[in-house]
């Protein structure tokens, strides 16, 4: 393992000595990952559990702990070793956190340090929203969530590829094209194609709406022929209803882009539906001719009774391919085309067992890399009154949204600045802290866990929100720019108190907590620990005054460790998408 924490580093490398010293083999590897934080500052900074020693020493924990605090001494960097139970606990002098800590950070250096102990190329497939659709508040977890981890994971160095995955084929778009051709009366409205894309969206609603209440009646079967058709002419690539495909396409492209742009969303590849259909299908068609699948009624598929995943339709009857066809052709088209060890799907729960069956398929094809396929689920955004269906129509579109956040930010927050700020600031700013709302309201939840997206609360400058933490970050800021510059060779001996000292350990965990939010593909973590961050700061500001500081030795140290804090808040708000504004 990377032992890229200097101060972790270094009380493992006194345990090791230590253990050795009492006649146990203990690795510099097993004790660094042993050091944990205890449950209540008072008691240590760190501690170390004695288990792992226990069948080796024969002898409890307890009494090993007793015995490993003889042998460690205070020094320049601890300040007291004291036997807890099964724990060894430490205390750090406050110039091992200026020394390993508060330095590294306010030069840099801290975020530069390699942190991973093993760096497959990783492929992240995330953010799949449909064409001939609206982009709604509901496809921003998944959007927010990919991005996240993408950013987490870069900011250490991690070997990524990030890819998205519209969908631009299928019945949904059968049924935009089929009500803009046949049932349309209004005219398409003027303007930029990202307004023609959002009114696409109206169009599906209302194609929806029209097949729904024409079921039962003579009507249906006509539609479903129609819709058959349409499909056919989009597989073959030509006739009237590809070509209006192609036109209405760009504008949902086009509308898409517009988000992206809004959250600093960029792709390394776009992979299409439309670009697997074809192929996909004549790989399926192949795997049934070499007897690996079965063909039932006319459908091809395969039986995963025994894996109890029931039956993978891959060809329906009528000769079209499903969600399903397509994963499998993909999933090929991404390891041979970018040689990864690993393929994500940031997709939520509701496609669990789809891709538990298409994972399946393709171990039973005797595809090698069906192993590295992993679907990462999540649970969906509800609004305050239920869920959001784009065939409904019971949606907020995204960009309408955004407009809304900005200006109720620039009302409610920033207006008050107009003339001393320049109309751009105030402007970048409101666009900041509406993605920030966004973005962190997004993955901040666990993702097993519903969200209900409610801009009020979002919006609130105290709490657990993206607001809340830019501000703090921005107070810091400010603060700096008021009383500093940092002075060089800061006094870090200065700093005695539980808060000051609290504010510096929680830093120096920064990495380790990108490092585990990274490997477990979670944003919690991080989320949590920069809320932790900000209260601990908020504490600090409170019980030990800067400006006021008795002497300029303990101001200059306390101005330090306050601009560590902005430094690591910044970081931290970039490794999950978002913007810190200077001031707000």
């Amino acid at each position: 393992m990377k032992t890229h924490n200097h101060l972790i580093l270094e009380l493992a490398k006194r345990v090791e000595k230590a253990a050795l010293e009492l006649g146990a083999t203990l690795t510099l590897e097993e004790a660094y990952s042993a050091i944990v934080e205890p449950p209540q500052f008072e008691m240590g900074h760190f501690a170390f559990g004695c288990f792992r020693l226990a069948k080796a020493m024969k002898k409890a924990p307890p009494a090993i702990a007793a015995e490993l605090a003889t042998k460690i001494q205070s020094d320049d960097m601890l300040k007291s070793v004291s036997a807890a139970g099964p724990y060894l606990n430490f205390i750090i002098n406050a110039k091992a956190y200026g020394d390993l800590v508060i330095n590294p950070v306010l030069d840099e250096s801290f975020f530069k340090r390699e942190i991973l102990e093993t760096n497959p190329k990783t492929m992240i497939e995330y953010s799949q929203p449909n064409t001939h659709k609206v982009l709604h508040v509901g496809h921003m977890r998944n959007l927010c969530l990919g991005n996240a981890l993408i950013k987490m994971g870069r900011s250490i160095n991690a070997d990524i590829i990030s890819v998205t995955y519209p969908g631009d084929v299928g019945t949904h778009v059968a049924k935009c094209l089929w009500y803009l051709k046949k049932h349309n009366n209004s005219p398409i409205p003027e303007g930029s194609p990202e307004t023609k894309g959002a009114w696409l969206g109206q169009i599906y609603t209302k194609a929806s709406h029209k097949l729904d209440d024409e079921l039962g009646t003579d009507q249906e079967e006509k539609n479903r022929a129609e819709l058959t058709a349409i499909l056919k002419q989009l597989e073959s690539g030509s006739g009237e209803y590809f070509d209006l495909w192609r036109e209405t396409r760009e504008w949902s492209l086009r509308l898409m882009e517009k988000a992206y742009s809004w959250a600093d969303v960029k792709f390394d590849r776009w992979f299409f539906e439309s670009e697997v259909d074809a192929p996909s299908l004549k790989f399926i068609k192949e795997l049934f001719d070499q007897g690996k699948l079965v063909k039932d009624d006319g459908a091809i598929g395969m039986d995963l009774t025994d894996d109890k995943l029931g039956f993978c339709l891959l060809v329906k009857s009528d000769g079209n391919g499903l969600y399903a066809t397509k994963d499998v052709q993909l999933a090929k088209v991404k390891f041979e085309e970018f040689k990864v060890k690993k393929s994500v799907y940031i997709v939520d729960n509701r496609q669990s067992h789809h891709f538990k069956q298409v994972f399946k398929v393709l171990e039973k094809i005797g595809f090698d890399q069906a192993k590295d396929c992993f679907h990462l689920a999540y649970d969906v955004v509800e609004l305050p009154d239920g869920a959001m269906s784009s065939r409904k129509g019971n949606i907020v579109p995204l960009m309408d949204l955004v407009e809304q956040m900005e200006a109720r930010i620039t009302t409610d927050y920033l207006e008050k600045y107009r003339g001393d700020w320049s109309n751009e600031e105030i402007k970048q700013t409101a666009h900041a802290v509406a993605g920030g709302a966004i973005i962190y309201g997004m993955v901040r939840v666990d993702n097993n866990r519903k969200i209900v997206f409610d801009m009020d609360e979002w919006l609130k400058l105290d709490g657990e929100t993206g607001p809340y933490l830019q501000y703090a970050r921005a107070r810091i800021t400010s603060l700096v720019d008021k009383l500093g510059p940092v002075e060089e060779n800061i006094d870090f001996t200065q700093l005695k108190t539980n808060a000051e000292l609290m504010l510096a350990s929680k830093i120096s965990r920064y990495n380790d907590i990108i490092e585990k939010g990274w490997n477990d593909l979670k944003t919690i973590g991080l989320c949590s620990y920069l809320y932790d961050l900000s209260r601990l700061f908020n504490s600090f500001y409170v019980e030990c005054p800067i400006g006021k500081a008795e002497t300029n030795e303990l101001k200059q140290a306390r101005l330090a460790l306050a601009k560590a804090t902005g430094g690591i808040l910044e970081h931290g708000l970039a490794a999950l998408g978002i913007t810190a504004p200077k001031r707000m």
